[in-house]
């Protein structure tokens, strides 16, 4: 499938591409960050899927516009707020699917998967707000709970668990290869199918997934004024190699074997 992500904001699009491959594991993807390049971003790949994580600086006329150059193409809104008038100006605009961004991401994909179907989505509240107190009793406690990654992860292989284990660590495929005993082609092929089974793009996505870090902390999932505050350039920060005591598998051991994470002769700072 195909899909076009619009938003300013290249960390929120990133969290986006994470979310739909939930629906599509090998979609693919385009990117906009205003409605200038969305409109050469949509004649590019004509989409199955438009998705806009709203901003307040975007207004509902400019949606309209852009949806008048690919009618038939489904789109969906993330929004911060869903009251009934923004709801009804969306809709308005062309829009099929007005999702709150605070909803459970899970249902959050499925509200994504209605839209693509060609369905509606608006929450109760933007219907009637008495509704929402009726309904919040009946919903999970855990409002960032995403599919399970353990359910994910079994699919993988003893073998590519044992790989995945080695690329947490930072090796590289010459020096898992090595360490295996196996060539450094089966292990490239290792990791595609990984990369595959689990939705990654690249090793860092990977090990993210596999470790169950990626769903709960995604931009796209916060309001935007609650967006993470970025480090300022050259300021310390706590980056550590591993946690503390932690103690891993002797390479030697033929059931497990996996090398050792590097770590400072002295720590870091003064």
């Amino acid at each position: 499938m195909k899909f076009t992500l619009i938003n300013s904001n290249p960390e929120r699009r990133e969290g986006l591409k994470t979310l739909l491959r939930h629906i599509d594991r090998q979609g693919q993807f385009n990117e906009a960050k205003d409605w200038r390049q969305a409109r050469h971003a949509i004649a590019r790949l004509k989409p199955d899927l438009i998705v806009i994580d709203w901003q307040e600086s975007m207004k509902p006329s400019d949606l309209h516009d852009l949806l008048l150059l690919c009618p038939g193409t489904p789109a969906a809104v993330i929004v911060d707020d869903v009251t009934g008038d923004r709801a009804r100006r969306l809709l308005m605009a062309g829009a099929l699917g007005v999702v709150p961004r605070a909803l459970d991401p899970q249902l959050l994909v499925r509200a994504l998967e209605m839209v693509l179907l060609g369905g509606h989505y608006v929450p109760a509240g933007a219907l009637d707000p008495n509704l929402t107190a009726e309904f919040a009793p009946r919903r999970f406690a855990d409002p960032l709970k995403f599919m399970q990654t353990t359910r994910r992860c079994t699919t993988l292989s003893p073998r590519q668990q044992q790989i995945m284990r080695c690329v947490h660590m930072g090796n590289t495929n010459k020096v898992i290869a090595k360490t295996l005993g196996i060539s450094e082609g089966t292990v490239k092929i290792h990791l595609a199918s990984i990369f595959q089974q689990l939705g990654a793009v690249n090793r860092a996505a990977a090990v993210a997934i596999y470790n169950g870090w990626q769903n709960g902390c995604l931009e796209v999932l916060r309001r935007e004024d609650h967006a993470a505050i970025r480090p300022t350039l050259g300021q310390a920060g706590p980056i550590p190699l591993r946690a503390a005591n932690a103690r891993y598998p002797d390479p030697a051991d033929n059931d497990e074997q996996m090398l050792l994470a590097a770590e400072p002769v002295k720590p870091f700072g003064p």
